[in-house]
């Protein structure tokens, strides 16, 4: 039995700032609106026809894999994590493979929206834990920019998201005192519809559907959120599963070195501060420059973090998420 430890951590965003201002010409907002309700000041999108969710989880797995010290082909297995993939199919993990030139690896696709990049530790780490892999490259990326809806009926969910990647490599570890102690996953589908996006899907409503009705009011292929709702479950979630993790370990709140919290929102996030008594030093936000980048939001700031020196060897750094589905999770690590 083996550990896994993260070896290597990488992350790319778009160089296109879009601030709170930029929002304001051309949807009813304003920068203390959008600050208040979310902590953001800005997110970066994607020009179009430059990146893709594609490209940016390449540009974010170079730099992991060269962090890792170790070759492209020394990757066993790719983990992707998205809820906007290039194409319908096939999903971005065998694009990846193919752009990176890694032989034939498996590549497996994750489709659990913000709490996605830690669904994909998981599954990496039980990879890893079993002895089937040595290597394994998770990837979180996100392209929100090019499908939301930029006007004032879309403000609610719009002014939120932006684009961005993030990735990690797993790689064994025989010390099972450290790398990645324990994960924990949850998911709650009664509540899916109140976090969706409906359209295309075969299930109500698909391309040909769309194209047939010509509906200009047509919504169901924006993001739909219900903002209190998702809020109050947050919050409950987060402090539930981050709880879970650390008694599995026989830890405290006091133990947590770093908490990097998804990045939905800064409220939702300091709540959860607040509710475990923890500093500013012991839990990093990055919403305020990036806004919510959904599945890449964990691994971008984890990455940030540890690049600013943050995280150290021996530190115990807790990573949890909420998101659409419900599904909610977390994992314990010591670094």
């Amino acid at each position: 039995m083996y550990n896994s430890k993260i070896s290597g951590l990488g992350f790319y965003v778009p160089e296109n700032v879009v601030t709170n201002d930029d929002l304001s010409k051309v949807m009813e907002t304003n920068d203390e609106w959008i600050q208040e309700r979310t902590g953001i000041k800005e997110r970066r999108h994607v020009v179009k026809g430059t990146d893709t969710t594609t490209s940016m989880g390449v540009k974010a797995a170079k730099v992991a894999i060269e962090r890792a010290g170790i070759d492209k082909d020394d990757i066993d297995f790719i983990v992707f994590a998205t809820l906007s993939p290039d194409y319908y199919f096939p999903g971005p993990g065998v694009l990846v493979q193919r752009d990176l030139g890694i032989k034939t690896v498996g590549a497996l696709d994750v489709r659990n929206q913000c709490s996605g990049f830690v669904y994909g530790i998981s599954v990496a780490d039980q990879y890893i834990k079993s002895g089937m892999y040595k290597n394994v490259l998770v990837i979180g990326s996100e392209l929100h920019s090019h499908g939301l809806d930029m006007t004032t009926r879309g403000r609610g969910v719009s002014v939120i998201f932006g684009d961005g990647a993030g990735a990690a490599i797993l790689t064994r570890e025989e010390d099972t005192s450290k790398g990645i102690l324990s994960s924990h996953l949850h998911s709650e589908g009664q509540h899916a519809e109140e976090l969706s996006l409906i359209a295309p899907g075969m299930g109500k409503r698909w391309v040909t559907d769309i194209i047939e009705d010509e509906d200009p009011e047509d919504t169901s292929y924006y993001p739909y959120m219900n903002g209190q709702f998702v809020f109050k479950n947050a919050v409950v979630r987060f402090s539930e599963v981050i709880m879970e993790g650390l008694q599995t370990n026989n830890l405290g709140p006091q133990d947590i070195d770093m908490l990097i919290p998804h990045q939905a929102n800064l409220r939702i996030a300091q709540f959860i501060q607040k509710k475990f008594g923890l500093s500013n030093d012991q839990v990093f936000n990055n919403i305020m420059k990036y806004g919510n980048t959904t599945a890449a939001s964990i691994p971008i700031a984890l990455t940030e973090a540890w690049e600013a020196g943050k995280i150290k060897s021996g530190d115990l750094v807790v990573l949890a998420a909420f998101g659409s589905g419900f599904t909610w999770g977390s994992v314990i690590i010591k670094w």
